[in-house]
Order: C-alpha cells, then structure tokens, then sequence
C-alpha cells in the first residue's frame, strides 16, 4: 500500500448543521440570509480527512459515526466549497454519493472560530499540495530551478568588524613624559649624607694679592660651614699654560667677589 492511500484527519468540529439552499437564479454568490437558518435539515459532526492530494468534507452522525453525506474537494477556493457573502459562518459545499450525483447544500457553525478552522485547514492541505508538485517538477528538471549566486557583484565589497584586537608592544603612541615643576631638573644628591663642594672658577685660584674667600654656609647642615679650598701658588707653568686668559678673566673674578661671598654662575 503506497503512502497516497492513507487518510488522515485534518479538522474535527462536533456541531455542524446542514441547510437546504434555493437554486442560485443569477451569478451573484450564495446569502446565508435566504435560507431557513432555524430550521436546519440535518445536525452533526463534521470532520475533514486527506487521502493524497484530495480532501474530503465528511458529515458523521455525533453518536455512531456513520456517513450522512460526503463531498470531495480537489480544489480549494474553487466550485467544492464556496463562502456565502453576507456571513462568515456559513459555506456551500457540493457533495456526491460515488455514482456521479451530485448536489449543493449549506452548512454553518455556531462558533465563529469552528468555521475559521474549517477555511484554515483547507488552505493549509492544498498549500502543501502545491509544494509538493514543485518538489516533483525540480525533481525531474533540477537545471531549470533557481541557481543560489554567492558571487560578488561587480563593485560590492564587504566590510568586516573585527573586535577585542589587543595592539602589538610598540605599535602603540609613546606616554606622554610628566612635565617638571621647575624650569631645571635638579638631580638628587649622592649618596653619603654631604653635600658637594663649591669649586670656584678657575679665574679665582690664579688671582693673587686678594684677601682669602669667605667660608660659605652649606645649606642643609645645620650651620656648619665648609671653607673654601685654598688656592695653589701660581708657577711659571701655570702662567704658560692660561696666557691671555689670566689677564682677561683676573679682573672679573675680582669684581665678582668683592660683591659677595658666594660665586654666581
């Protein structure tokens, strides 16, 4: 037994109530209104099965099951299953007892959402039907379904975002350096706890005839004083060796500290 030839059951609703309808007099669509709404000819259960393509609006008794009528629908919208206009509630079906009669009765729900769900079950069988003969067709001619192109167009580009890089050592903008407080750097003093001598320029230690240097008050010392070096006597060499430069710088050496005790630089 192939697959096509089982039934399955599509939509259930336990009230349903046939109505016989007046033949249709013009092209206009059926109104649910020109039928005798309180006085239905027949109430049951409906039930919607699927054997392959074809659905079928079967009308069972609520009690034993048995068949009242039956209508086959290969179609849908189509002629097997028309809406009324004036109403959501109330469809004509066409039904046929299996040897070639047929006849158009109406149907309703009292519940609004039992008649939505008959229209959506039947929508939903001929949508698959429909896929299924697309399937068929690619099937026999895959050449002539649509190719997927994931090639690039000519002048598209992609852009990548790409996050949480970390920058090589190096690559990096240097740190910026503190500036200073002060114009001049002062660097710290050397180890020891003394603090540096003051050596006068060389002028002062060739000068002669003058008064000896007044002792300097080393700051940081509590007081203490450090005298200034004695100068060396002046030879023959030493004079050969500065020249001109001893006569020059003899006179500003002088002036320098005939002002103050301490050497300004």
């Amino acid at each position: 037994m192939e697959a096509s030839e089982y039934e399955s059951v599509l939509c259930v609703k336990p009230e349903v109530h046939v109505y016989r309808i007046p033949p249709r007099a013009t092209n206009r669509g059926y109104r649910a209104s020109e039928w005798q709404l309180d006085q239905p000819s027949w109430s049951g259960r409906l039930r919607i099965t699927a054997k392959g393509q074809v659905a079928y609006i079967k009308l069972e008794d609520r009690t034993s099951g048995e068949l009242f009528a039956q209508a086959p629908v290969d179609q849908f919208p189509g002629t097997a299953v028309e809406s009324v206009t004036d109403s959501s509630r109330y469809f004509v079906i066409r039904i046929e007892d299996g040897n070639g009669r047929r006849a158009f009765i109406g149907i309703g729900f009292v519940d609004r959402g039992d008649a939505f769900d008959f229209n959506v079950a039947l929508q939903d069988h001929f949508k698959w039907v429909k896929q299924q003969c697309e399937f068929a067709k690619q099937a026999q001619n895959p050449d002539q379904g649509p190719k997927l192109d994931l090639g690039f167009k000519e002048g598209q580009t992609i852009k990548l975002n790409i996050a949480n890089i970390k920058k090589k050592e190096g690559t990096g903008s240097p740190r910026a350096r503190p500036a200073s407080t002060g114009g001049l750097s002062l660097l710290p003093p050397p180890p020891g706890g003394k603090t540096s001598t003051l050596i006068p320029p060389p002028g002062e230690q060739l000068s002669t005839g003058r008064s000896p240097v007044h002792p300097a008050v080393a700051p940081g010392t509590g007081g203490a004083t450090e005298s200034w070096p004695q100068p060396k006597p002046v030879t023959a060499a030493t004079a050969d060796i500065w020249g001109d430069f001893t006569k020059s710088t003899g006179s500003a050496s002088s002036q320098t500290q005939s002002g103050t005790g301490w050497v300004q630089f």
